[in-house]
């Protein structure tokens, strides 16, 4: 039977064969395809005040089996005057095929955030829950149609909620693995493999706004220090395209966050390691009293880049940004350090003969609970988050990792958080788990939670079971502590628990 789930339609595949015989290099296993797809939607929405918006969506699904697709999807304010409300979370989708060119879908998305709120306006908890119907046509590996979507931020005193008839435009395609269990060893990359990314950059900088700039409240805008991280593909050495994510980390503009895509080229200067260029990059951004009207935000400037002889590279780039309806505009200047993630493809995603070592990556939905939170009020009560957590390993016991979430339970709705880091892990016990320990710093704010500046940190120490013949399926368990890192700090005891799906792909 052919797998239903996306059209083109496609089963499970592997990539051996005459690519295996002619590799020069040891092949370990298979490279496994997914039918997956990205997948757009646009939902009105009418908020307690009267006032109307639209929430823009975005979805990464990846097929588990012929008609059930899940993935990590995002949810921002893009029209309207509430520009700052953001959710992440995830969608679990079901298809059913109509005809040769029709499908129809039924979607649930759980995720959490929030934005600006008033005593007529309450996300409450934080939980959003949006469960969607649609009806699709496909046009090659296009496809688009209407949905009829329940938008509701149910816990606590949350009053957010609605239905409403939406767009959905979606683009189909495969998600490229190896084998958990392939880890460790060289292959030959044919193409891209995992999440295609090439460098993920970690980066500090600041905005500096333009005289006249004032917040939501009137008061004038601030400088404001902000820490986040750049995703890039190469499509050629010079050329690049991805998304980048930053919230403030100083300045008292907490609970500020921005999501953009972003394209780039640079030039070398007289060697290969030296490169100067330009890039622009335009998304959603808002919260912590910035006033970005209906949320979209543009940006561009200089760049400069140096290539490293051991892989990493350091980027840095200025220029101006704003947004299109509210009074926010500033200069701004940004460092970052890349990381080489996939064993980039030649030219334009041609094949590369010289081989790659193959790395295991996951992606989590993690539930966090902090019993101890105090709010800029005095008060003190537990929080509930739920986060998107990445995690690659560098090596045997080395491992890198993000998390992006927000509070789903408790009484900081719209409180948002973003860190990275890196982690310690042993080899699995025989018939038992595998331990490891990690900390993390970022930026956070937002849902009155007392974080000053913005600068957060987090220390845990976890255990992890996979589960199936594959061992794709991963649970954790983990205690630890959360803590802020300006002002009149605050910290909190954790525990985290964690569903997985790890995946190889190829590294540097």
């Amino acid at each position: 039977m052919k797998p239903r789930y996306l059209m083109p339609l496609f089963p499970l595949l592997v990539l051996s064969g005459a690519v295996q015989a002619q590799s020069p290099l040891p092949r370990p296993g298979f490279l496994q395809a997914q039918p997956a797809a990205f997948e757009a939607n646009w939902t009105p929405l009418k908020m307690p005040t009267g006032e109307r918006i639209a929430l823009l969506g975005a979805s990464y699904l990846v097929a588990m089996n012929e008609d059930w697709g899940v993935g990590p999807s995002f949810y921002g304010s893009a029209k309207g005057n509430f520009g700052g409300i953001f959710t992440v979370g995830f969608t679990a989708q079901r298809r059913w095929r109509l005809g040769s060119s029709t499908h129809a879908a039924a979607g649930l998305y759980a995720g959490a955030g929030g934005g600006l709120s008033s005593d007529k306006v309450r996300f409450g908890g934080g939980l959003m829950l949006r469960p969607e119907l649609s009806l699709r046509t496909e046009f090659g590996s296009w496809y688009s149609g209407v949905s009829l979507a329940h938008t509701a931020f149910p816990n606590g005193r949350g009053n957010v909620r609605g239905t409403s008839l939406g767009l959905v435009l979606g683009y189909s395609d495969g998600f490229f693995s190896y084998a958990p269990g392939d880890a460790g060893r060289r292959v030959q990359n044919t193409r891209r493999s995992g999440l295609g990314v090439d460098e993920v950059s970690l980066s500090v900088g600041s905005y500096k706004p333009r005289s006249g700039a004032r917040n939501r409240s009137g008061a004038p805008a601030q400088r404001m220090g902000k820490a986040g991280a750049v995703l890039r593909q190469y499509v050629t050495e010079g050329a690049w395209w991805g998304m980048e994510a930053a919230g403030a980390a100083s300045g008292g503009a907490d609970g500020y966050m921005e999501v953009l895509a972003t394209m780039g080229q640079d030039y070398g200067l007289g060697g290969p390691n030296l490169r100067a260029g330009w890039h622009v990059a335009t998304g959603l951004g808002g919260g912590g009293d910035v006033d970005t009207g209906n949320g979209w935000l543009v940006k561009g400037g200089p760049t400069l880049r140096w290539k490293s002889p051991w892989g990493p590279a350091l980027h840095l780039d200025a220029g101006v940004m704003g947004s299109l309806t509210g009074s926010f505009k500033s200069t701004y200047v940004r460092a970052s350090l890349g990381l080489p993630l996939d064993k980039a493809t030649g030219l334009f995603g041609q094949p590369n003969d010289e081989g790659g070592v193959v790395r295991t990556q996951s992606v989590y939905a993690s539930l966090m609970h902090l019993p101890k939170v105090r709010f800029k009020d005095g008060h003190e009560t537990s929080v509930g988050h739920l986060a998107m957590v990445m995690s690659r390993d560098l090596g045997t016991h080395l491992y890198g990792t993000a998390q992006a979430g927000s509070a789903a339970f408790g009484r900081a709705g719209a409180y948002s958080f973003g860190l990275f880091g890196l982690g310690l892990q042993g080899k699995p016990l025989a018939g038992g788990p595998r331990v490891g320990a990690e900390l993390l710093v970022g930026a956070a704010g937002g849902g009155g939670v007392a974080v000053t500046g913005g600068a957060i940190a987090q220390g845990e120490a976890w255990a992890e079971w996979r589960f199936g013949e594959s061992e794709r399926l991963r649970l954790r368990t983990g205690i630890g502590q959360w803590r802020t890192l300006r002002g009149q700090t605050q910290s909190s005891p954790l525990v985290n628990v964690s569903l997985g799906y790890a995946f190889g792909a190829l590294s540097r």
